[in-house]
């Protein structure tokens, strides 16, 4: 195909990137070579940030980035620069923070104007052709004419920028108390939509680290009210058409209160997540419905976002062409009445109530997205179907859709593969093979973790954070470590094959070496070898990802379990005295540090399991939501502390220790659950 326009960016990897590749907009990457130019030009920024499956970043493209008249007015006036935030997450923070501070709100498309060094003095999310124009030429005009304001304006909201990702070392010697944990979380209850799960607001997100930690709040203080919260919100989003009931896999959220009608977009970081959750809640509550989730989930992420080295992708488009060849969002998803009825046929009318083919299942222009509302039983009895032919009349259905929908044209796939959201994938497979038991989630484990150590770790212990067409060429940030050396070390509790713990501890280590600021004791995002605008950013408040520096504190707390000698507790205790003042007023934006209060107020156990039955052993303990335990395990003897002088001739032994001190050993796997005493706090 013969293009007019082809710009700096066709020599990218990133499939957000290469959209924008043939607009007539002279786009360059994010770069250091870019940034000098700007300067010696004395030329004018406009950085716009995006990512391949943002639906109003389509729109932006094509109403102003694919207009010859627009851009003539960028490429005359400024040096135009395109960001995937997926790969550039360390820009995107600068410039997102720049926004909110401006406006009070944020989002993407993400569109920044900058002085020639990267200093921020407008911003705006989605603009109009005409506006966009306009507003273009006047911040042109400013600059020209009175550049003193702008670089004034400019070098106040930088020192704003600066001041806001300040995290003081705090020197108290008290920690966060489960009294005042408690409290945290009657605070932040008062926004739980306790019928419909979620918070009480549309859209809805599903935020699984907050789920996350409410599952271990609510067995850890035995807190029935909150459990069923839980449960609540994750039986709906299953039921919701945020899940895709044919095809598997959870879109990013849902423009309504019910969970019905997602935007469309199904990301990896996600779905990698939403297993680890569905996996946990069904080892406590043993709900088919969580367990079926789990497998859905798992399946829609290895037929659609896995390649042949076991590495994932990064999403899938909200957007597909329709029957017109034209970009509509959820075309490939949703379905009319007819084109159901036609093809399912004598099926219809369980099918219709099953998904709500009626009013409360409809979205907009005859259209429906399946969601359910009422339990199998229900929908059972009042077709006069025992269990068994309900599921295989709803099975022989959504195998006829998925067959039909696979002759739609497909979303696009932005197959980039990024680090982070790789972990939290492997974490998931590690989870679901934890409490599901199937042995193929371990192998695919098993195999993406092989991938991870090859492809994106270098031979000096620094990663990676993206891969494309065999090609990385971004070094990692925190989020990269943070979530693989999280997974490394699940994994090594799974198989007790110590490279991954080790593989874990060089991760970590290099972290230290390299993240962590000494003047505040957190981790900065970026290593302090690699170049920084504004600031070296802080990221602290967890997210629908949680923070990298709450992932970083449980994984030090984790890791002194397992090499006390190396002092990550101090770091991570630490971490938490400097986050703690934050929690009683806005838990929600701390819900994965919250775990710390849990783990450093109760009990926390490492179990060592060592003998000939050691593998079948732990597996039965492992089955078990132990969110307080860590769990080593050897058939003699391994090289850590907690396997020394465990081994005894012709028996299995299970050690329960505290602090490296055990109790007597015991034989049995519920010998030692009865030794563990999750629900008391400490003395």
């Amino acid at each position: 195909m013969v293009h007019k326009h082809t710009n700096a960016l066709i020599n990218e990897t990133s499939p957000y990137l290469l959209q924008h590749a043939h607009n007539p907009v002279n786009w360059e990457a994010w770069g250091d070579k870019i940034l000098k130019q700007a300067q010696r030009e004395d030329k004018l920024l406009l950085i716009s940030i995006g990512y391949a499956s943002c639906h109003w970043c389509h729109v932006m493209e094509k109403e102003c980035f694919e207009d010859e008249a627009v851009a003539s007015v960028m490429n005359q006036h400024f040096i135009n620069i395109k960001v995937d935030r997926e790969e550039r997450p360390d820009v995107d923070h600068i410039y997102m923070d720049a926004l909110q501070m401006m406006t009070g709100s944020g989002g993407w498309p993400l569109n920044i104007v900058a002085l020639p060094d990267g200093r921020p003095f407008w911003g705006a999310t989605y603009v109009k052709k005409e506006q966009w124009i306009k507003v273009l030429e006047n911040l042109a005009d400013l600059y020209k004419t009175n550049p003193e304001k702008v670089i004034g304006y400019a070098k106040d909201l930088s020192e704003g920028i600066k001041s806001i990702n300040l995290v003081p070392q705090q020197k108290t010697s008290d920690l966060f108390t489960i009294d005042q944990l408690e409290d945290a979380v009657k605070n932040w209850s008062g926004y739980f939509d306790n019928f419909l799960g979620g918070y009480k607001r549309a859209p809805k997100f599903m935020m699984p680290g907050n789920l996350n930690f409410l599952l271990h709040y609510a067995t850890a203080q035995k807190d029935d009210e909150i459990l069923d919260y839980v449960n609540v919100s994750l039986t709906r989003m299953a039921y919701g058409g945020i899940f895709d009931h044919v095809g598997g896999g959870f879109s990013r959220y849902s423009v309504d209160t019910k969970w019905h009608v997602p935007h469309f977009e199904k990301m990896l970081y996600d779905n990698g997540q939403m297993v680890s959750l569905y996996a946990k809640a069904y080892a406590v509550t043993k709900n088919d419905l969580y367990k079926k989730t789990v497998e859905e989930t798992i399946s829609f992420v290895t037929k659609e976002l896995m390649n042949s080295d076991y590495g994932f992708f990064s999403s899938l488009d909200a957007d597909s062409l329709n029957e017109e060849g034209i970009l509509e969002e959820g075309a490939y998803y949703v379905w009319t009445e007819e084109e159901l009825k036609e093809l399912l046929t004598l099926d219809f009318p369980v099918f219709k109530d099953y998904y709500n083919i009626n009013s409360y299942g409809h979205w907009e222009h005859g259209n429906y997205v399946l969601i359910r509302d009422e339990p199998d039983a229900k929908i059972a009895k009042k077709h006069k179907l025992d269990d068994t032919e309900l599921q295989k009349t709803i099975k022989n259905g959504l195998k006829l859709l998925d067959v039909e929908r696979e002759k739609r044209n497909r979303p696009r796939l932005d197959d980039k593969i990024l680090t982070s959201w790789n972990g939290l994938m492997l974490r998931g497979l590690i989870d679901a093979y934890r409490y599901l038991g199937d042995k193929e989630y371990l192998d695919l484990a098993l195999k993406n973790a092989t991938f991870i150590r090859q492809k994106l770790i270098r031979p000096d212990g620094s990663m990676f954070h993206n891969h494309k067409a065999g090609k990385s060429t971004i070094n990692g940030y925190l989020e990269d470590y943070a979530a693989v050396m999280d997974a490394y070390r699940q994994l090594y509790e799974v198989t007790f094959d110590e490279q991954w713990l080790q593989a874990s501890k060089g991760l970590l280590d290099y972290c230290i070496s390299n993240f962590l600021d000494s003047a505040s004791g957190m981790f900065y995002f970026t290593s302090k070898k690699d170049d920084y605008i504004i600031r070296r950013t802080i990221e602290t408040t967890d997210n629908v990802i949680p923070a990298s520096n709450s992932i970083m504190a449980i994984n030090l707390l984790k890791m002194s379990k397992f090499f006390p000698e190396d002092g990550y507790g101090k770091i991570a205790k630490q971490q938490l005295k400097n986050m703690q003042g934050n929690f009683t007023k806005n838990a929600q934006s701390y819900a994965n540090w919250l775990h710390m209060v849990l783990y450093l107020n109760k009990p926390f156990y490492e179990l060592a399991v060592v003998g000939d039955s050691y593998k079948e052993k732990a597996k039965k303990l492992l089955g078990n939501y132990l969110p307080h335990v860590v769990f080593a395990g050897a058939e003699k003897k391994g090289n850590l502390s907690l396997l020394q002088e465990r081994y005894q001739e012709n028996e299995t032994l299970i050690y329960v220790c505290e602090h490296g001190s055990c109790r007597l050993p015991v034989s049995s796997a519920d010998e030692a659950l009865g030794q563990l005493q999750f629900n008391k706090n400490k003395q």
